[in-house]
């Protein structure tokens, strides 16, 4: 497919960024005013969220070395191939990206080439300059789906753009700028009932590909990249994308706990569990309240579904969302950061200590997850670790 020009891509750079996606707080009743009707009191609104949407650079902002020097130990080769330990010593675009994101997080530059040279060189087999979602060193090739998911894209791209800004890297700008550009062209479809959706992969999930498409995933809407990407691809609709993520989860609510399933329908606009997939919350989407916490963005809404999963569930469970908890437990305590970070967000309750102190062996994707609610905490919430 034709490649922009080098020249063409430089000149794109000097363009400002758009402004983060700000969301109209609700305003709060004072204690002392009170609406009687009928003898009735209504109850004062809950306060806003007190949620900074500002766009933050991510290089050097870990302030726990330690849990980036056991992440690198235990996740990632000496050649920069990410390890998914829980599922056959796999590697996916996606784990790729949160190492590369890390990296940068933790002030690593020699590792963050190594990721990325494995990166492009093993996952980058596509004819367009997306990536390839899974490398399997059980296999020959290694590549056996040259389709993509698009969370792996964007975490790789968001990576790449904080490097270039960090490590004033022009190179590493040019290769965020088309992989972004990329996921623009691809992976969004404008102008729908639901805004500007994105897809989970090029093929599979379109409303041409599937009966009750488009079929999304809201987990894969990775809320801090689009304030960030806007650096190297200003051209792309990223704050409608951010709207549309934020709007689907006001509709995406199922089972008595109101949360979304990790795969939904949107056909028509209107929202239900996608054909074809499990109904229910769980490895995911647990996701979505990091990615909202950490771009300082959404509403009250939003969020509270999420908490009565870590009230209720303590953040452990897969939520069967037709008939209540299922049989699938979330284990290991990496999982449950997320729902400690959601609860400190709404309701103010300080992370203990063992969120990054913790020394029980984990896998890699809980381990993931507790690393990155660390930082998202450490970058807007510092009271959290209070």
């Amino acid at each position: 497919m034709m490649r922009l020009p080098l020249l063409a891509a430089l000149v794109a750079f000097l363009a400002a960024p758009a402004a983060a996606q700000t969301i109209a707080p609700v305003i709060p009743l004072g204690a002392n005013v009170q609406a009687q009707m009928g003898g009735l009191v209504k109850a004062p609104e809950k306060a806003p969220l007190a949620l900074d949407a500002r766009p933050l650079s991510l290089g050097g902002a870990l302030k726990t070395p330690e849990l980036w020097q056991q992440y690198k130990t235990s996740y990632i080769t000496d050649n920069g191939r990410v390890v998914d330990t829980g599922n056959g010593r796999i590697s996916h675009s996606e784990g790729q990206g949160y190492a590369m994101l890390l990296a940068i997080a933790a002030n690593d530059r020699a590792t963050f080439d190594k990721l990325w040279g494995w990166t492009r060189a093993n996952l980058m087999v596509r004819d367009d300059q997306l990536l390839a979602w899974r490398w399997d060193p059980a296999h020959r090739p290694a590549v056996a789906d040259i389709n993509d998911a698009s969370d792996g894209d964007i975490l790789v791209a968001w990576a790449l753009t904080e490097a270039a800004e960090y490590w004033g890297d022009v190179a590493l700008k040019v290769s965020a700028r088309r992989v972004a550009v990329e996921i623009g062209r691809k992976l969004v479809i404008y102008k729908t009932k639901n805004g500007a959706i994105l897809l989970p992969a090029v093929a599979g999930f379109a409303p041409e590909d599937r009966a009750d498409g488009p079929v999304v995933n809201l987990s894969y809407w990775v809320f801090p990249a689009f304030a960030r990407l806007p650096l190297v691809a200003p051209e792309i609709d990223w704050r409608g994308i951010v709207q549309s993520g934020l709007d689907a989860l006001k509709l995406a609510r199922f089972g008595s706990d109101g949360l979304p399933a990790e795969w939904i329908s949107l056909k028509d606009g209107k929202a239900r569990p996608a054909d074809g997939f499990p109904a229910q919350f769980g490895y995911n989407a647990i996701r979505i309240p990091l990615y909202l916490a950490w771009a300082g963005i959404g509403e009250r809404e939003h969020y509270e579904p999420f908490v009565t999963w870590a009230t209720r569930y303590r953040g452990l469970a897969v939520v069967d969302l037709a008939g209540g908890r299922s049989g699938s437990n979330l284990t290991e305590g990496g999982y449950a950061s997320i729902g400690a970070l959601t609860q400190c967000v709404v309701e103010g309750k300080t992370l203990g200590r063992d969120l990054w102190t913790s020394r029980t062996p984990e896998n890699y994707y809980p381990a993931t997850l507790r690393i990155m609610a660390v930082l998202a905490a450490q970058m807007r919430f510092p009271s959290c670790l209070r």
